[in-house]
């Protein structure tokens, strides 16, 4: 089975446009077991029952934001090996090196193209 198959990835916005292009880039490329969630809080919830292999978040939510979620996965013994995208329209280099502390994997600035996202997520897990 390849990898395409396979990976498991968690899309978490809150906004319904964003998470709606940030899937049709995945099923584009052909990413078959996408979730996702509205907020950071939710998103945590339901990692932490059934961990996923990337989660590709928003940075600007309400309640527990992109930061707050990725610093939440890597304390978490189950979650702490995730990948981690994080995607917003105003990524300055606070907001960078903050996510790089943390953890973070790699990040996408807003808006970007399928081809963009397919190279950010493989430079996160090989090869698609």
């Amino acid at each position: 089975m390849s990898l395409k198959e396979t990976l498991s990835i968690m899309v978490v916005d809150d906004m319904s446009t964003s998470r709606g292009l940030i899937t049709m880039a995945l099923e584009e490329i052909g990413l078959k077991k996408v979730d996702f969630q509205s907020n950071g809080q939710d998103a945590l919830k339901a990692i932490s029952s059934r961990p996923v292999h990337l989660v590709i978040s928003d940075y600007n939510m309400p309640g527990l934001d992109g930061l707050q979620l990725l610093q939440a996965l890597r304390a978490n013994k189950l979650t702490s090996r995730i990948g981690f995208i994080l995607v917003s329209g105003r990524l300055d280099e606070t907001i960078i090196a903050t996510g790089r502390k943390l953890g973070m994997n790699n990040f996408l600035r807003k808006p970007f193209s399928t081809p963009q996202i397919r190279q950010c997520i493989e430079a996160v897990v090989g090869r698609l």
